[in-house]
């Protein structure tokens, strides 16, 4: 079974995630379903992916929820800059947060969470110091932000994914 499916979790996911995206469980989607379930985990073995670990559970789903209620609380703000609330008294700069974390992942997850919250960007990252350097919309303390996201993100992705 493991010759025909090295990663058998990976086919079963890129099987019904082609279905669902195709909305349709026509002979050619089933096909094209099945083609990408085949090859994409053998593409993996090529490209000899470093298997992943995920430890604590318990750490993801908090670190879910601090992204998702972040997400909206700098929506919020990024629209009140926007609407012209508080034009006068916003200040953009740029911070940088020095790093423990190591893992490619873990870093990957955490360049994805700073992006996708808005009015945030991660601009460069030093692999040899592990510093970030992070350009904020609205930057009115820069110890607030090396300690949010110490605190709130590299902390909880260590616990993850080291």
């Amino acid at each position: 079974m493991r010759r025909v499916f090295p990663h058998p979790l990976l086919s079963l996911g890129l099987f019904v995630a082609s279905i669902l995206l195709s909305a349709s469980v026509a002979p050619p989607s089933i096909a094209l379903a099945a083609i990408a379930a085949l090859t994409a985990p053998w593409v993996m073995i090529v490209l000899r992916v470093d298997p992943i670990r995920l430890r604590a559970p318990g750490a993801i789903a908090r670190l879910a929820f601090s992204v998702a209620t972040d997400v909206v609380r700098s929506n919020w703000a990024v629209a009140q800059i926007i609407l012209g609330r508080r034009k006068a008294d916003r200040v953009s700069g740029f911070v940088h947060v020095p790093l423990t974390l190591r893992d490619r992942y873990g870093l990957a997850v955490l360049a994805i969470i700073v992006t996708s919250t808005p009015g945030t960007l991660w601009v460069e990252y030093e692999a040899d110091t592990g510093r970030l350097l992070l350009h904020v919309l609205d930057l009115v303390d820069e110890e607030t932000w090396v300690r949010t996201i110490q605190d709130r993100y590299e902390r909880r992705l260590m616990e993850i994914f080291e």
